[in-house]
């Protein structure tokens, strides 16, 4: 264990907020997590997240250890669209879960990215290091690894304001007959089957807009561009307004298109480099299951 002592100049902010500037070399996420693990103190007390610091306060961290990841590394093949120092685009195959849950210790997208990037952020837990954002196992597509904590930070905060550009494209059951449309629907976990999301009015608030891009008759591709990102959020979106994505195991109809699961691509991602500020956008293509299907489905129209 590593014993911090800092010794607080004048009244100020919040414990966090002030801690953050007597402690530069660590993110203010990091400081935040310290406080709720009840490892910073004053005069012996954990102090709490709200706590505004007074002069002379003298405040200890004791630091634990660092968790022992016990992630195995594995050569998966990942395609890295991009990676700099700071972060890294990742287009993930469909069919491979994104972090290490109960059933999947092998095989996901972290023990990939452990064989192939030198460095992860550590302000997830020590299963999901680097993972900002997540998409399902059987979607595919674009997503962004922070490599360090700082852009860790900067990448989450885009997110959660907005900023950041994500677009997927999906095929849905249905003839969509109007041209655009926005979805705005609070969704929480279901009451019926804890594995599933749903509609529901106490339920996180959930936008999702789209745009037909082809109709086929009896299915129609569109567009989605995602302002939130909540659990299987296009999926339980676009099932509620009566067009549920092609393949969909959990909330489409048994009868459906043969695929490795939903339709659903997240063909393009845009966010402000955490560093340089510049502003980056990647597109991957459909993958080739996907691409057979439309040339079906055209050939039949």
């Amino acid at each position: 264990m590593k014993e911090l002592l800092i010794v607080i100049k004048e009244n100020g902010p919040r414990i966090d907020k002030a801690l953050t500037t007597y402690l530069p070399e660590y993110t203010r996420s990091q400081i935040q997590q310290w406080l709720k693990e009840g490892v910073v103190f004053l005069k012996g007390q954990p102090l709490k997240a709200n706590y505004k610091v007074k002069a002379q306060d003298e405040i200890v961290i004791q630091i634990p250890e660092p968790e022992t990841l016990d992630l195995v590394p594995e050569n998966l093949d990942l395609e890295i669209v991009y990676e700099d120092e700071d972060v890294a685009v990742i287009n993930k195959p469909q069919g491979m879960v994104v972090h290490p849950s109960a059933g999947h210790s092998h095989g996901t997208l972290v023990n990939g990215l452990l064989y192939q990037l030198s460095n992860l952020s550590t302000i997830n837990d020590v299963v999901r290091p680097g993972i900002v954002h997540r998409i399902d196992k059987d979607t595919s597509g674009l997503l962004m690894v922070a490599k360090n904590d700082v852009a860790h930070e900067s990448l989450a905060a885009q997110l959660k304001a907005k900023t950041s550009l994500r677009k997927y494209v999906a095929l849905v059951h249905g003839n969509i007959t109007h041209e655009k449309g926005t979805i705005e629907a609070p969704i929480g976990r279901s009451k019926v089957n804890r594995k599933m999301q749903a509609i529901r009015e106490d339920g996180k608030p959930a936008l999702t807009h789209f745009t037909v891009l082809e109709r086929f008759g009896d299915f129609t591709l569109v567009e989605l561009q995602l302002e939130t990102g909540r659990t299987h959020q296009i999926r339980v979106h676009m099932q509620y307004i009566g067009f549920p994505l092609a393949g969909d195991p959990t909330y489409g109809p048994k009868k459906t298109l043969k695929g490795n699961g939903q339709f659903l691509h997240a063909k393009l991602l845009g966010f402000t480099h955490p560093r340089t500020n510049e502003k980056m956008v990647f597109e991957a293509p459909l993958p080739e299951i996907f691409e057979k299907t439309l040339t079906n489905l055209r050939k039949k129209d």
